[in-house]
């Protein structure tokens, strides 16, 4: 399996309805998860069926698509399957019980519920959440891959924007010729790596660099009134800062 993420551009009204999208998801995972607890004995099938019960009660709930539904169900049941592995194996401390998101900040598709475009540039979410057409911009081509490879779709809302991410199954296969020579390497705090030829590369320590900012924004955030515009525009400015680093950190250990 890989993931290929792409950034998605439409109007406010569409996020407005992805906002809504996930939501939902996060209502059905909370409440299966409230399923569980209050009714022993309860198991993965049940769960799954859970979901229609809340589509018949909740017309919100019944507007996302059913295989979204189910995606949420698959999470709730997940952090539920965590912990009974976690109490088999007998791991100190705390188990993990599962418990209520309070944020969420994604919704996830499975088979149905989108279709690409021709050009393979846009992606239609076809349930009665009204997100529509989204256009996509990305590294990636997706016309170099067959749809039926992709087996979910996701989107996922972070500081800067909103994005999808496909999850295609398909097989990586590199051809590497061998070059008949060996080098060792040493990963450490001081330097990010030493070669066994006695070559290094200084650490960038992005996050003690943005360390600063980061506080500078954390200040921000707990002095504007809880609830209020201004300290949602603090909190988005600070997710910024740490979407950034985290990017730069990442990108650094592809390096």
């Amino acid at each position: 399996m890989i993931v290929l993420e792409f950034k998605a551009y439409g109007k406010q009204k569409q996020y407005s309805a992805i906002d809504e999208a996930i939501r939902t998801a996060k209502f059905v995972r909370n409440s299966c998860i409230r399923y569980w607890m209050d009714n022993k004995g309860v198991s993965r099938s049940d769960i799954s069926k859970y979901c229609t019960v809340l589509a018949k009660q909740f017309p919100f709930a019944n507007e996302l698509n059913s295989m979204a539904r189910q995606a949420s169900a698959e999470r709730a049941w997940s952090s539920i399957a965590r912990f009974y592995d976690n109490c088999k194996k007998k791991v100190p401390g705390k188990k993990g019980f599962p418990r209520f998101k309070k944020h969420c900040h994604s919704v996830e598709y499975k088979t149905t519920g989108w279709k690409l475009c021709p050009d393979k540039k846009s992606i239609i979410f076809s349930d009665k959440k009204g997100i529509g057409k989204l256009k996509l911009k990305g590294t990636w081509d997706l016309w170099r891959l067959d749809v039926k490879l992709i087996k979910r779709v996701r989107i996922v809302r972070r500081s800067d924007g909103y994005y999808v991410q496909f999850c295609i199954k398909t097989d990586i296969i590199e051809s590497v010729e061998p070059t008949g020579t060996s080098i060792g390497l040493d990963v450490g705090l001081k330097d990010f790596y030493t070669d066994s030829n006695g070559n290094t590369v200084p650490n960038p320590r992005f996050y003690r660099k943005g360390e600063k900012r980061l506080k500078f924004y954390q200040r921000r955030v707990s002095r504007k009134k809880k609830g209020s515009t201004n300290r949602k525009k603090a909190i988005n400015k600070l997710g910024k800062t740490h979407l950034k680093i985290s990017r730069q950190r990442v990108g650094e250990a592809c390096a």
